[in-house]
């Protein structure tokens, strides 16, 4: 289901002439991963930041310090940051961004299953929360396709 939500992505952002980059934290690369399996994604994928540590977020991405002592890396907050900070370091269109706690523990002092993607479209962002279950793998994946899903919302 993901490789036919990626080609959809990939297939809007052309017909837009718009482009997209990655910044994820609990996917490690994964939506960057789903989006390039596609077919002429080098049309319009600018690139990828993994920022697994909070310091990249801040120091790469641009994610608030104070944000990021208050509440760690698993809020709202953060995810819409780092969407807007990709789009700005990568030069893109649209950005997309993952954070959250897969587990198996709980991080933050959020339980597992956590999640909060963002997309930022030309610096508009937005953010939504999601409660998923099931292994670190069910929800890195669950975690990839909601957030494709969400740039297609997006980009309506």
């Amino acid at each position: 289901m993901t490789q036919l939500v990626g080609a959809a992505v990939i297939a809007a952002l052309t017909a837009r002439r718009l482009t997209v980059a990655t910044a994820e934290s609990l996917t490690g690369g994964l939506v960057a991963a789903a989006l390039t399996d596609v077919p002429g994604a080098s049309a319009v994928v600018r690139g990828g930041v993994v920022s697994y540590a909070s310091d990249v977020k801040a120091t790469v991405l641009g994610v608030d310090t104070v944000l990021l002592e208050r509440e760690g890396a698993v809020h709202p907050e953060v995810a819409r940051q780092m969407a807007v900070g990709v789009c700005r370091v990568l030069g893109a269109d649209v950005g997309v961004a993952t954070t959250g706690v897969a587990g198996p523990d709980p991080a933050d002092g959020r339980p597992v299953g956590t999640v909060h993607i963002a997309v930022a479209v030309r610096g508009d962002a937005q953010a939504r929360t999601l409660a998923l279950a099931g292994d670190r793998a069910a929800i890195r994946a669950a975690t990839v396709e909601a957030a494709l899903r969400l740039v297609l919302d997006r980009l309506g």
